[in-house]
């Protein structure tokens, strides 16, 4: 791929993302629906989705940023259910999908299928996520989609191993496919544990920012490439790492957290833009490779392993929901109380994603004898067309689904009031030891200086009771949101200020960076963002 048509691919996906913003459409749907019209558009250039580009360079960073953004004590909490998903849903959907679509296309060997069921197993939960949260879903089916997520990739690379083995005649037997899953979950998992707490201490160690950020960006190419030498899962490696790291994220240096999340975020808009844009892209290639296959047939059985897909997540999310809850009375103790309406989301949350493209794309040309690998083009279709099936029929679908069960949301009442709590406890704690301090002649402060931390902590302790608070009658603002809106006025008045003094060259440019920078510093600080 040429430069200027990657920066091309990079610089429309980034804006086809950025109008999505201002539609209802989730920006996924529309960037597969933009790369769909592309790809038969004259001129635009064959984006071939390459499998050793996307696995090791694309899928670790989306993966380190999920894990980052996940809670590890939420994780732990749901632990039955993300596992029900993540590895046994991903083992039964490779076998009953797989063998469905034997049973479908005349042909179509077993272990071919079997393939092509390990291929499209497992759910991209980008896109689910991402209406979960716009929706306010409650926050243990965002937490279950999210596990799912982070794991499940895993598991159907594993499976699609055993299975292209059986397919090209390379021998695969129950128990080498056993000691495979075991050592690339096992070793993923070892991995990842060796690697997080000498990344943490390097981290914390690091005195410079810049350099600290670096590493940040390293850390997942470096887990992935570690566990991947040694044969084991380089998805679960980078997943233990980011949690890890996640939940001790308080540790690191205040500048580096700040310039971390800008960072990631950046990356993560445009990795997930180009690579939803990506697959859209794929129509046109893939159509041409199918060979021997007319589009009218392949259509049929797309639309039959797409039924398929879609049947079997719920043939297994049901009883996986209900099931443990009636056998175990110390699961239905532990857990919350669950209904039908729970399990009906996550069964519909199953779109798939550009790890199933990749693996596709990935399946050799010839099998061990020579010969070519029965129905490869036919399984890279029935690929395609699940992913945008999955993605256009489920991600329109799912939003008015959610509205129509009327799921009970996120309190933001009582988020608000428990953040108010713990704000609470920690301003006690830190007048505390602010006390403690100025009793120290070596921290003697200016009576002023000294009035001015405790005006900064009763702030701090104030502002979130005051959303709690009466609203303005003009504006419906609380106290607090004006508060804000007033210091941002007051803070763009100086920065006016000091560019209209650096123009009459009363200062010069290192200086307006220097001022620019404190007051940037303290917005960034002292405001939350206005959208999450």
């Amino acid at each position: 791929m040429e430069a200027l048509s990657l920066v091309g691919l990079i610089a429309v996906s980034a804006a086809v993302a950025g109008a999505a913003r201002r539609t209802p459409i989730p920006a996924p749907l529309l960037l597969v629906a933009a790369g769909l019209i592309a790809s038969y558009v004259p001129g635009v250039p064959d984006y071939h989705l390459d499998p050793h580009i996307v696995l090791p360079l694309v899928l670790p960073p989306l993966l380190h940023l999920a894990a980052l953004d996940s809670s590890y004590l939420d994780l732990r909490a749901n632990l039955r259910p993300v596992a029900l998903l993540s590895v046994g849903y991903v083992l039964f959907a490779t076998v009953a999908v797989g063998y469905l679509a034997y049973l479908l296309v005349p042909d179509l060997p077993l272990p071919a299928a079997l393939v092509l069921g390990a291929v499209i197993a497992p759910p991209d939960a980008v896109a689910a996520t991402a209406i979960a949260r716009r929706m306010g879903l409650p926050p243990r089916i965002t937490t279950i989609l999210q596990g799912e997520s982070l794991v499940n990739d895993a598991t159907a690379i594993t499976a699609y191993k055993v299975a292209l083995a059986a397919a090209i005649g390379a021998g695969a037997s129950w128990g080498s496919a056993f000691q495979e899953f075991v050592l690339a979950s096992v070793g993923g998992v070892g991995v990842g544990l060796v690697l997080m707490i000498p990344i943490h201490w390097l981290r914390k160690h690091l005195k410079e920012a810049l350099l600290q950020n670096t590493l940040s960006l390293l850390i997942p190419f470096i887990a992935y490439a570690a566990a991947e030498q040694v044969h084991a899962s380089g998805v679960l490696a980078v997943v233990v790492v980011a949690l890890y790291l996640g939940h001790h994220s308080y540790q690191v240096d205040f500048a580096t957290r700040l310039q971390e999340e800008a960072v990631w975020k950046m990356v993560a808009f445009i990795l997930e833009s180009t690579v939803f844009a990506l697959i859209g892209l794929q129509l046109a290639i893939v159509v041409e490779e199918l060979g021997d296959y007319g589009v009218g047939e392949a259509l049929l059985y797309a639309a039959g392993v797409f039924v398929a897909v879609v049947v079997v997540r719920f043939v297994w999310v049901y009883p996986a929901t209900f099931l443990p809850r009636m056998l175990s009375r110390r699961i239905r103790e532990r857990e919350p109380d669950t209904n039908w309406k729970a399990p009906l989301i996550v069964g519909w949350a199953g779109m798939r994603g550009v790890v199933s493209l990749a693996i596709a794309f990935s399946i050799p040309l010839t099998t061990s004898s020579g010969e070519g690998f029965p129905a490869r083009n036919l399984v890279l279709f029935l690929t395609f067309t699940t992913v945008i099936g999955t993605l256009v029929v489920q991600g329109l679908t799912l939003p008015p689904l959610i509205r129509l069960l009327k799921l009970p949301g996120r309190d933001v009442q009582a988020q608000t009031l428990a953040e108010a709590q713990a704000q609470n406890q920690a301003s006690a704690a830190a007048e505390r030891r602010l006390q403690e301090l100025l009793e120290d002649e070596r921290n003697q402060l200016p009576g002023p200086l000294a009035d001015r931390l405790r005006t900064v902590m009763e702030r701090r302790r104030n502002s979130v009771w005051e959303r709690l608070g009466a609203v303005n009658a003009v504006t419906g603002e609380s106290a607090d949101d004006t508060y804000r809106r007033l210091a941002r006025e007051m803070i763009s008045t100086e920065r006016d200020v000091f560019v209209e003094l650096r123009n009459r060259r009363q200062i010069d440019d290192e200086m307006l960076r220097t001022l620019l920078r404190r007051l940037d510093l303290e917005e960034a600080t002292a405001f939350r963002e206005e959208t999450a």
